[in-house]
């Protein structure tokens, strides 16, 4: 019953900045770790980050060059990335479950729910 929404994709060069917004409706993530994964076509998904009220998370692919946050008045967590290259060009979800993203959070099987995803195309 809960569903994800994410905004903020699109078309850009290599070198841009783009804010990935992943809002729910029916639910709140206050209690939840909610992480970031992309997927390109024929790849495998792939976690990117992760927040939770114990820490945050990033894969080395990305680390300082993204940043994850959390809005707790609007419930929205958004993906700031910065210095983006065309190897992350992917498909991109945001998805929740109940715990702790020191807890295995790239494993995307723990995950309940995924947003529908949204397309970063970065180009050279």
């Amino acid at each position: 019953q809960v569903q994800l929404v994410e905004s903020g994709g699109g078309s850009v060069q290599a070198g841009d900045s783009l804010r990935l917004s992943c809002a729910p409706s029916g639910r709140r993530f206050s209690r939840y770790a909610v992480g970031w994964f992309r997927q390109a076509p024929g790849k495998e998904r792939e976690g990117v980050s992760c927040i939770s009220d114990l820490d945050e998370y990033y894969a080395d692919s990305v680390k300082g060059r993204f940043l994850i946050s959390k809005n707790r008045v609007k419930s929205t967590v958004y993906l700031h990335m910065t210095s983006l290259k065309p190897e992350d060009t992917a498909t991109y979800y945001c998805g929740f479950y109940d715990g702790s993203c020191a807890t295995n959070w790239y494993g995307f099987w723990k995950y309940d729910n995924w947003g529908q995803g949204i397309q970063v195309t970065v180009s050279s």
